[in-house]
């Protein structure tokens, strides 16, 4: 019986993976030398942070560099591997006894695959668990303003809740803006105005959740726009029932970025912004939501565009595989910004601006496959 794993899938595929393990490795130290670790470094020797603690920072920001250096890694492994062996006469001596292309680079593919899973337990897990320890460690999670428009079914403007500063559950300097039936021109006339000294994520009288304010000045507002009454109340609550809690978790996921939500929180928050109507959030979340799972497979199009790269003649300059290389890397990082901005302001559709990098992978893929002739 013909083995189904060979002695030859056993010699790729662990060539390519120590190649691959030293590209990440020389990935990661670049990426985090240059800044990071010089800030570390200082805010350490200033009394900032204890050596320990500096330590920790640098490596619960390993998981945020690695979720970019798979892919690098793959590439550049896969690339520095098949060029060596086409160097070395070697892919020549697989191709004479009958070996296609896509049979040598089956066990590249199996590696690919399983970075790929990896990859995707980053994204999941690894970089938010360890966006919450730094932000635990450094304290840094500050919203400096949110604002809550709640609407009728007109989507005209009810109420606007305006939070100037949120940190550990205590809103500061919280505005609180009721909405009349009026409408002058294409303006809502205002009925009254509370402005809080602080509030917070509370249970009022009926069991359901609200917000409570407190040390409240109230400034009711005449039909003519006119300041009628100022008063002083110790306490209020607005946002009652569901209204307080979509508030709340919404006020909640903006003071984050969306590395640091696990998939099932950053779906629930993308439903949450379609219902709540906020639209460019909710395009770009979405966005965000199917490059978690895009992502991750660009392991598998870069291994395999490493490989078509790095098969070259014996006296080919191996200096174009990598240029090209390192320019796929560069445009691929490059214009992740640019599709995010395309997608938060609709003029394309979130799943399109995701998969349009996997989509030029993969024409870039059949293009070299022609050209090498293979």
């Amino acid at each position: 019986m013909k083995k189904f794993i060979t002695v030859y899938d056993r010699y790729i595929f662990m060539q390519v993976l120590v190649t691959t393990l030293v590209a990440i490795l020389l990935f990661t130290i670049v990426w985090i030398a240059p800044e990071m670790l010089l800030k570390t470094i200082e805010n350490v020797l200033e009394g900032e942070y204890s050596a320990k603690t500096g330590i920790l920072l640098i490596f619960y920001e390993l998981p945020k560099i690695l979720g970019k250096a798979f892919p690098v890694g793959l590439l550049l492994g896969s690339l520095f591997t098949f060029d060596k062996l086409s160097k070395d006469s070697e892919l020549t001596i697989f191709r004479a006894v009958g070996m296609s292309f896509f049979r040598i680079f089956a066990p590249i593919l199996v590696l690919s695959l399983l970075f790929t899973w990896l990859c995707f337990v980053t994204y999941d897990k690894w970089i938010p668990y360890s966006c919450q320890k730094i932000a635990d460690i450094t304290g840094s999670r500050i919203l400096t303003q949110y604002i809550y428009a709640k609407r009728d079914e007109n989507n005209h403007p009810k109420q606007a809740v305006i939070v100037s500063r949120f940190h550990n559950g205590i809103m500061s300097n919280v505005i609180v803006m009721n909405f009349s039936d009026q409408v002058f021109d294409d303006l809502h006339g205002l009925s009254n105005i509370m402005v809080a000294e602080t509030g917070q994520m509370s249970v009022c009288d009926n069991n359901e959740a609200c917000w409570k304010l407190k040390n409240v000045t109230s400034y009711d507002i005449s039909s003519e726009g006119i300041f009628k009454e100022i008063s002083q109340s110790p306490t209020a609550s607005v946002l009652n029932g569901q209204d307080a809690q979509n508030a709340y978790t919404i006020m909640i996921n903006s003071t984050k970025r969306d590395r640091e939500i696990n998939n099932n929180d950053l779906l629930n928050y993308v439903l949450l912004l379609k219902k709540e109507k906020i639209d460019e959030d909710y395009r770009l979340m979405l966005n965000k939501y199917f490059q978690r799972f895009f992502h991750p497979f660009v392991c598998v199009l870069l291994a395999i565009l490493g490989c078509l790269l790095g098969f070259s003649k014996p006296r080919e300059q191996r200096l174009i595989g990598f240029t090209i290389a390192i320019g796929c890397i560069f445009l691929y990082y490059i214009t992740l910004p640019f599709f995010d901005l395309l997608a938060e302001k609709g003029v394309l559709h979130p799943l399109v601006t995701a998969s349009f990098p996997l989509i030029a992978f993969l024409l870039s893929i059949v293009l070299f496959y022609k050209s090498k002739d293979l």
